[in-house]
């Protein structure tokens, strides 16, 4: 009986730690659209953890403000389901939440905005810091897809694929100010971090268009490759990462240049993007082959292709960089 105590007791304290470690790693949590699931990877072995159900075309992806849940975005599901950043298990969900394709808080953190691409429409809730309560709905021609804010909170920008444009929100009224044409397919937004200038992804070509919000002006256009879709700050508030769907590659560009600095090749579709604290790693999703790719950014390559669902697009971890 003494023999079985103490091995017991050996066993049992080999496994605590592990339980410990595992309770606390940072998981990396990507959405597979087509398949309606979340699939969890260990971000240091890049083994895949677990796959699960989250709802019907899961897109988007954003951590509330005191980064105690990211939300998944469930497009066709009509529902936001909440997940532990840390471990990708299910806290909540919120249902009868029409089309969330792209999700943002204002960074006054007095605004959630849901951009429903099927609807062309915005809805805007306030927020509380727990509950959603809808306040608006702001009809926009035609697909309004990605979001960015000015840092006072005044405005939400909105790309929409649809119509070629790029369209103003105001949030004290919840109308819209202004409407800029730009080019085919825009996609992906981001202020710069000085707040002078929206980068503009133009899916339907090559390029990053520059708008000078507050002039109301595109500015300049600076080439990138084919499909230019998505951004991703470094996080040293001056470098952003741009995908390239259908050049196979990820730009760096510059913020206060203006102007490209670098490409990454990298194959299959890569769509959404995440970098890890110390700005050494960078995980895309690849769009076309259901896998992510992992790259190291001072080498600027591909380290590691793995597995996942169909259509992958959102990609998030909770130890990652900043988001200028």
């Amino acid at each position: 009986m003494r023999s079985r105590f103490l091995l017991a007791s050996l066993l049992a304290a080999l496994v605590l730690p592990l339980t410990a470690q595992s309770a606390d790693s940072n998981v990396v949590v990507v959405l597979n659209s087509r398949d309606a699931t979340v699939t969890l990877l260990d971000q240091q072995s890049y083994k895949e953890i677990s796959t699960f159900p989250v709802g019907k075309e899961p897109h988007h992806l954003m951590a509330t403000p005191d980064n105690k849940s990211l939300i998944v975005a469930n497009a066709v599901g009509d529902e936001l389901v909440f997940l532990d950043p840390k471990t990708g298990q299910i806290q909540r969900r919120i249902k009868d939440v029409a089309d969330p394709y792209q999700i943002g808080f204002s960074p006054d953190q007095k605004w959630f905005v849901s951009n429903s691409l099927r609807l062309d429409r915005v809805d805007i809730y306030r927020y509380d810091g727990t509950n959603l309560k809808l306040d608006s709905r702001v009809p926009l021609p035609k697909l309004p897809s990605h979001m960015a804010f000015d840092a006072a909170s005044t405005t939400v920008f909105i790309t929409q694929q649809g119509s070629d444009q790029v369209s103003a929100i105001d949030l004290a009224t919840h109308k819209v100010k202004w409407t800029l044409p730009v080019g085919k397919l825009p996609a992906g937004i981001v202020m710069t971090p000085d707040d002078k200038y929206l980068l503009v992804g133009i899916m339907g070509a090559d390029y990053v268009e520059v708008i000078d919000w507050r002039a109301q002006k595109t500015i300049k256009r600076v080439k990138a490759g084919v499909g230019t879709h998505n951004f991703r700050a470094l996080g040293d508030k001056r470098h952003v990462f741009v995908s390239n769907r259908t050049s196979n590659e990820i730009n760096i560009f510059d913020q206060q240049k203006l102007e490209m600095v670098g490409s990454i090749p990298v194959p299959g579709g890569p769509d959404c993007m995440e970098v890890s604290e110390d700005g050494k790693t960078l995980w895309a999703t690849l769009r076309w082959i259901k896998k992510v790719a992992v790259v190291d950014i001072p080498s600027r390559k591909v380290i590691k292709l793995i597995p996942v669902g169909r259509s992958p697009h959102g990609v998030y971890f909770a130890n990652r960089a900043g988001d200028k």
